[in-house]
């Protein structure tokens, strides 16, 4: 996947001021691990060879452990791992083979066949356990899709992409106020907050996190089928996201009412911030994430001169440097809040939780492409931050990543490696990026 240096940016010829050898050094250890503690620790192994689809629950040593309940989300991150890892090393046979079993699976068990939409949960055998829909399961069904397109061009798969496309268009788009609804019955109905929602909940709202990955789902969809509604909605999100959901701020709001209305808490007690802090705080792994979406985008689209897009990109960067940075170790805070009583922005969970610190590293070594000479160093601090994941976040011994950096959390490290919500997907997009981009592949 291509992310662009802005034209207008005199500096590109010179985005790296480190010697080429550093930077292939650099690249050489990425890759090795990208092959050699990573992929080579999922695959063919997570592939359930009994029922399709892929087993998630793995124990710190990748043993398989639990129910093996399979979600939309860890079923489509594996499929698309495994379409770019065939892409990748065309010549591991298994990868293309993992990738049409969760291609299979996707299609034949996740897939509604009488309302449409990917279903949200099924046991391991396929039986149905949640038939919810969501905007953020949905994306990543057609993100896998999409992938999966480019690795074998199969029309049947194409077709398929379109359907779940269409799919959210008809149900989960709102035609009113633009962006999308988040959660929805089986038939695809919006659900609605009512006096009976917990406020705690986030049933009802629109939020951040399924708009930046329905953002990346409709850039690669886009580059398999150049429609006109799939651009015009990669258009809107692309607007909605950084004009309403960042602004000027440096941040996201995560959540908002279907008006666009922002979900904020910062005028209760100090207790019911706490109490909501799931619906409203600044969360630095998702704002640096979408810098670099907001860019890819921006370049799928073909926007010329995007000066706006580029500002917004680095200013999300900045702002997480400049607040959640650990200066000594390296890595990043998980979260902070603004305090209307307190100065600045106060830090309120300390975890390095392992896909931020991906996605931080990405869009550092991005950041010190666009602007080699910045004050911010970012060369300097994204070489920082991969010493701390090679450090505090890669299992050396058993493969992949701890959940956590285990300086701030050393009991991670018999955690589970896998579960629904954790497999490779932001590791992997992280250092093939990272790698492509050092060798002057990007």
């Amino acid at each position: 996947m291509k992310i662009f240096l802005l034209v207008f940016l005199a500096a590109t010829t010179n985005a790296f001021a480190q010697t080429k050898d550093e930077r292939l050094q650099l690249a050489n250890e990425m890759e090795n691990s990208i092959q050699h503690e990573m992929l080579n620790k999922w695959y063919p192994r997570c592939m359930d060879t009994l029922y399709g689809g892929f087993l998630s629950t793995y124990t710190y040593d990748f043993k398989p452990t639990g129910d093996q309940n399979k979600f939309i989300v860890t079923q489509a991150r594996h499929t698309w791992s495994t379409a770019q890892a065939a892409m990748r090393y065309p010549d591991v046979a298994y990868y293309k083979t993992c990738a049409a079993n969760g291609y299979k699976f996707l299609h034949d068990v996740m897939w509604d066949k009488t309302y449409g939409g990917f279903y949200t949960m099924v046991d391991r055998k396929g039986n149905v356990i949640d038939s919810t829909k969501n905007a953020y399961g949905n994306a990543f069904g057609i993100y896998a899709v999409a992938a999966y397109c480019k690795l074998t061009n199969d029309p049947d798969a194409i077709y398929f992409a379109q359907q779940a496309f269409m799919w959210l268009e008809q149900h989960s788009h709102d035609n009113v106020y633009k962006g999308y609804y988040q959660h929805m019955q089986r038939d695809g109905t919006p659900i609605q907050r009512t006096a009976s929602t917990p406020s705690t909940a986030e049933t009802g709202y629109k939020d951040q996190n399924s708009s930046i990955h329905l953002l990346e789902a409709f850039t690669d969809l886009y580059s398999v089928w150049q429609s006109a509604i799939v651009r015009e909605r990669l258009y809107e999100m692309l607007l909605l996201i950084r004009d309403t959901m960042i602004g000027n701020k440096g941040y996201l709001t995560l959540f908002f009412q279907p008006d666009w209305t922002p979900v904020s808490y910062s005028d209760s007690s100090d207790a019911s911030i706490k109490a909501h802090r799931g619906l409203d705080h600044v969360s630095f792994g998702h704002n640096v994430e979408t810098s670099y979406l907001l860019l890819e985008a921006s370049h799928a689209l073909d926007i010329k001169n995007d000066t706006t897009t580029l500002r917004i990109a680095k200013q999300m960067v900045d702002h997480a440097l400049q607040n959640a940075w650990d200066a000594k170790p390296g890595g990043f805070y998980d979260a902070g809040y603004y305090f209307k009583k307190k100065p600045g922005l106060t830090i309120v969970n300390k975890e390095k939780n392992w896909w931020s610190q991906a996605e931080e590293m990405n869009s550092l070594l991005l950041m010190s492409q666009l602007f080699p000479n910045d004050p911010m160093q970012y060369y300097n601090k994204f070489q920082q931050q991969w010493k701390y994941i090679q450090t505090y976040i890669i299992d050396h011994t058993y493969g992949d990543w701890y959940a956590n950096g285990t300086d701030i959390d050393p009991q991670i490290k018999t955690a589970l490696k896998g579960q629904i919500w954790k497999g490779n997907y932001h590791q992997f997009r992280a250092m093939m990026n990272c790698v492509n981009r050092l060798k002057g592949e990007e």
